[in-house]
């Protein structure tokens, strides 16, 4: 019986069938890049607000002032007779006279009135411009914006082991389409949240849903391709980074924080259509002891490819390796899989951390938030491009390692250049973006191919659940030890990129080598390179 590689050799390793499939769940990037960094325009700074003071609201209605008559004529004023006076954190510890006037409400020596903190009687100039003003994310509650981020990437955590699982289990697509329904539904609840609780929970279900969407579609596209097209893979990540540069003129163009949810919310709709547009992935059929399902497949691959099978090809070799419910054992019970799992569980960790911290980093150092957020992400493009140069001419852990290291350099020489040359410090730091760019999509790759397919997609999501981890983090270690020293989250972020890029040295080669199948394979994945390196050089055929 011929293997699964050698069927797909005959079928088309990259045809028609697979590049269709391939631009269509490109497009989930998109739509996942859009949740994974949309906080960043949710929770925006909502521009003007202040505290009213009890009895204000009445008084404003019984003179019919605008908020700015109000704000002029029962705030700036406390504000110019003491200059120390917050108008959002703090209020006057008094009610207002009901009989005050509407000319001159403020009696003399107010500035010296006792004042206390405000608890929720914040007023906005636009109300429903962001999560911020709209649940009062200020003062002593801006953490709770930092809380919202951290429940998106729990929720991104809870799908790779509940999701990954369920995709090992129950299959790629159906897991695909579901979490895809997910992520809508939960999209829409969350735009029209009652409360913040309500806000909160929605939120977590949608990185949930997310995290499979985005993890499946990874995974089918890999193992429907040859192993020489796996680098597409890296092509997905560059419709991420489409979906990044996009996100800015949406937010630009919808004035609310409603509208910019819904519009990165309800495309996961047309997703469903994939039904009948993408099949199940074969090389996880056979796992399943679904030979005769995947053979049918790989005929209708081969159909849409221009091929043609050979009459021979009645059944497909199905991997001898017994089938059970996978474990975070499998992952650790042999030495390479051990090895390969801790340092890929590090990288994942770190790749999200400072990749996201640098995103949001974006938010707390000034200049046009739209016009920056677009060249960042318009600098992940030459990191895709570089990798698509490099991975099959050198491998992947030169550019892997590289990237790590390049990139907490980068953040170390950005914390201690001055102020007063911002264009260098630009710079310098858009190569640390780079860098960690480059390395936060090696790491996809790398992953699914150090895997075998049994545990693939259990693998996948168990390690890239450290990123969600890092991204639980990151909100808290940013904003938090920026208020510090706002270079300070840089020098944590370099120390551990550098790690990372010596670590990952210690990772098997996989370039030119098929998907292993079977654990064994993947401990004899450094082998199975020095064998690939001498047909290389006495063209002479080897398989696993």
């Amino acid at each position: 019986m011929p293997s699964f590689d050698e069927v797909l050799k005959e079928a088309g390793e990259f045809g028609r069938f697979q590049k269709r499939v391939f631009f269509l769940l490109c497009l989930t990037g998109v739509t996942f890049s859009f949740l994974f960094v949309s906080v960043v325009f949710l929770g925006q700074a909502p521009g003007t607000f202040w505290c009213r003071i009890p009895g204000a609201a009445e008084l404003s209605a019984r003179c019919g002032w605008t908020l700015e008559e109000e704000r002029n004529l029962t705030v700036l004023p406390l504000r110019l007779a003491n200059e120390s006076w917050s108008q959002e954190c703090e209020r006057v510890d008094a009610a207002w006279d009901a009989s005050a006037s509407c000319v001159s409400p403020l009696a003399r020596g107010a500035g010296s009135l006792p004042r206390t903190a405000c608890h929720g009687d914040w007023v906005y100039e636009q109300p429903h411009a962001s999560v911020v003003s709209e649940y009062n994310l200020v003062c002593g509650n801006a953490w709770m914006l930092d809380l919202t981020q951290a429940v998106l990437n729990l929720g991104f955590l809870a799908g790779a082991f509940i999701l990954g699982y369920a995709a090992d289990r129950y299959g790629r697509i159906v897991i695909y389409l579901l979490s895809c329904l997910g992520v809508g539904i939960c999209g829409v609840i969350v735009a029209f949240a009652p409360n913040f609780t309500v806000f909160l929970i929605f939120r977590f279900l949608q990185g949930l849903f997310g995290k499979g969407t985005w993890m499946t579609c990874y995974v089918i596209v890999t193992e429907i391709v040859g192993s020489d097209q796996r680098i597409t893979g890296i092509v997905i990540q560059m419709f991420f980074t489409l979906g990044i540069m996009i996100l800015p003129g949406i937010a630009y163009w919808i004035p609310n924080w409603q509208g910019i949810q819904l519009a990165i919310s309800l495309p996961n709709f047309l997703f469903l259509l994939y039904y009948w547009a993408v099949p199940e992935s074969p090389r996880w059929l056979l796992t399943r002891k679904k030979g005769e399902k995947a053979l049918k497949i790989m005929h209708d691959i081969a159909k849409h490819n221009g091929k043609y099978l050979s009459p021979h090809y009645s059944e497909i070799t199905v991997s001898n390796e017994e089938v059970v419910n996978p474990s975070f054992v499998d992952l650790v019970r042999t030495p390479q899989m051990r090895r390969s799992t801790l340092i890929l569980m590090y990288a994942w960790f770190t790749s999200a951390l400072i990749y996201q911290g640098l995103v949001m980093r974006l938010g707390i150092v000034g200049g046009n938030l739209y016009l920056d957020f677009f060249i960042s992400g318009a600098v992940e493009l030459p990191a895709a491009l570089l990798i698509l140069v490099t991975i099959d001419r050198i491998g992947r852990r030169p550019p892997f390692a590289v990237s790590n290291i390049v990139a907490g350099i980068a953040c170390l020489v950005t914390a201690f250049l001055p102020e007063d040359i911002p264009w260098f410090k630009t710079m310098v730091a858009t190569l640390g973006r780079l860098g960690i760019t480059m390395a936060f999509e090696i790491v996809y790759l790398v992953n699914t191919e150090l895997y075998p397919t049994t545990l693939r997609n259990f693998g996948v999501s168990l390690c890239s659940s450290l990123c969600d981890l890092g991204g639980i983090i990151a909100p808290f270690l940013l904003f938090r030890l920026a208020t510090v020293w706002l270079e300070l989250p840089l020098i944590i972020f370099s120390i551990l990129a550098v790690v990372c890029g010596l670590l990952v040295l210690l990772l098997p080669e996989t370039k030119g080598i098929p998907l292993p199948e079977t654990v064994d394979d993947v401990e004899q994945l450094s082998r199975y390179h020095v064998c690939f390196l001498m047909q290389s050089v006495l063209n002479e055929p080897w398989q696993l």
